[in-house]
């Protein structure tokens, strides 16, 4: 069996493969650790890596050790006091006063905490490891690469239905012409003695035949060079390129009115900021489109989404029906799949809540692999929670939470987004 040593190069003081071996088996425990750490911690630093704290009872490890009682013989270097056989007294008790401070009362407390420094990529491993975009119906994209075949050149071998017949006759031609042109030469000049010799009446006959003999032979030679041979034949070389198994686009749209303050739309920011992180982090090949909505919506850039300070009132429908236009004029639901994430505190003037029930229903919902809708407030929902709830009714792909503080935005975003077993 062979052995096989890993002798890669790590960093100062640190060893990768003991690492991830820690990692591994001790995960459970540092995911809970991670999932306490994270509640502390702003979304804007999540690229950070973390210090995570694990009770030091739960990295002990079995261990087989002698049990108390019984005869134990040992040997302590440096004894000048005793022989074999004495008995050591029982050292006295301790009564000097120290100088540390008052012990705590709590029965609980136990052995300090073990302290475990995760870099930026382990934090993101273990904090996305369950999460993924629900209900691909048409194909899982990421890490599902597929090829498509490009034809670059030809080349001397393949399969008999990749010849090309014309490169292959080509071949052909020109080694035959090579492979004939010196006998040519050589038939011209035997033709040209020939017809000498016979126009000369002294020529001898038997001069004459070996130049005829020799003429049929050349002629032999050039009927036996091949019509086509197999390194005559070339076939068409096709190489593969990847190419994304599928496409898919996330729609992010954002309430930016009057109603929405900047605690809410500081909260709306980081959920989409923690979205846009995992999207790019999870699916190489993904599209993002940025819509913002006061009375008026707009399609905007990743800057001016999060920190354009234009607001007014709330027509959500505007957003709506935006969405709507993009999706027909650009993403085709037959090549696209479609994923929308909507931020608002669900203050919508009453008549227009309808109207944006009907657009879900009759429009956007058909089309769309999934659409999370996130309403942020922190006392009861209003009208557009009430009129969105008959769109989750008809459409189990349309997930609906609520968030109050910033704290229920992580639990919210792994719910929203757990990766779903069959």
């Amino acid at each position: 069996m062979p052995n096989i040593i890993d002798r890669r190069l790590n960093g100062k003081h640190k060893s990768a493969v003991n690492r991830q071996r820690f990692i591994r088996r001790f995960k459970n425990q540092i995911k809970q650790a991670l999932n306490r750490a994270i509640n502390k911690r702003s979304i804007t630093d999540i690229e950070s890596g973390e210090n995570i704290y694990i009770p030091s009872k739960d990295i002990k490890e079995p261990i087989i050790r002698h049990g108390l009682g019984g005869k134990n013989e040992s040997v302590h270097s440096g004894n000048i006091d005793f022989n074999a056989g004495d008995l050591i007294p029982r050292p006295p008790l301790q009564t000097g006063q120290g100088t540390g401070q008052t012990a705590s009362p709590d029965p609980m407390v136990g052995e300090d905490e073990f302290t475990f420094e995760i870099s930026r990529q382990e934090f993101l491993d273990l904090f996305f490891d369950d999460l993924a975009l629900p209900d691909l119906i048409k194909s899982q994209f990421h890490l599902l690469p597929t090829y498509k075949y490009h034809h670059a050149g030809f080349t001397s071998s393949g399969t008999p239905s990749n010849i090309n017949v014309i490169r292959s006759f080509k071949k052909a031609i020109g080694r035959r012409i090579a492979l004939a042109a010196p006998y040519k030469r050589h038939l011209i000049e035997l033709q040209k003695q020939l017809a000498k010799s016979e126009a000369d009446l002294s020529a001898d006959d038997h001069s004459i035949k070996d130049i005829r003999d020799e003429i049929r032979r050349i002629q032999a030679k050039l009927w036996s060079i091949p019509y086509i041979d197999t390194f005559d034949l070339r076939y068409n070389y096709r190489i593969k390129i990847p190419q994304p198994t599928t496409q898919a686009v996330m729609f992010c749209i954002m309430d930016v009115s009057g109603s929405m303050d900047e605690e809410k739309k500081d909260i709306a920011k980081r959920f989409f900021i923690l979205l846009y992180l995992f999207l790019t982090r999870n699916y190489q090949r993904i599209e993002l489109v940025f819509i913002r909505h006061h009375t008026l919506a707009k399609e905007v850039n990743e800057q001016e989404f999060f920190y354009s300070r234009e607001t007014g009132g709330t027509v959500v429908s505007s957003a709506l029906e935006l969405l709507r236009e993009i999706i027909q004029n650009r993403y085709s639901p037959q090549l696209w799949n479609l994923y929308v994430a909507q931020a608002s505190d669900g203050d919508n003037w009453y008549a227009d809540s309808p109207h944006c029930q009907e657009i879900l229903i009759r429009d956007i919902m058909p089309v769309v692999q999934y659409y999370a809708y996130v309403e942020i407030t922190p006392h009861h929902h209003q009208s557009l929670w009430e009129a969105y709830l008959e769109v989750q009714e008809k459409y189990p792909n349309f997930a609906m939470r609520g968030i109050e503080v910033t704290a229920d935005i992580y639990p919210v975003f792994r719910e929203l987004f757990k990766r779903q077993t069959l």
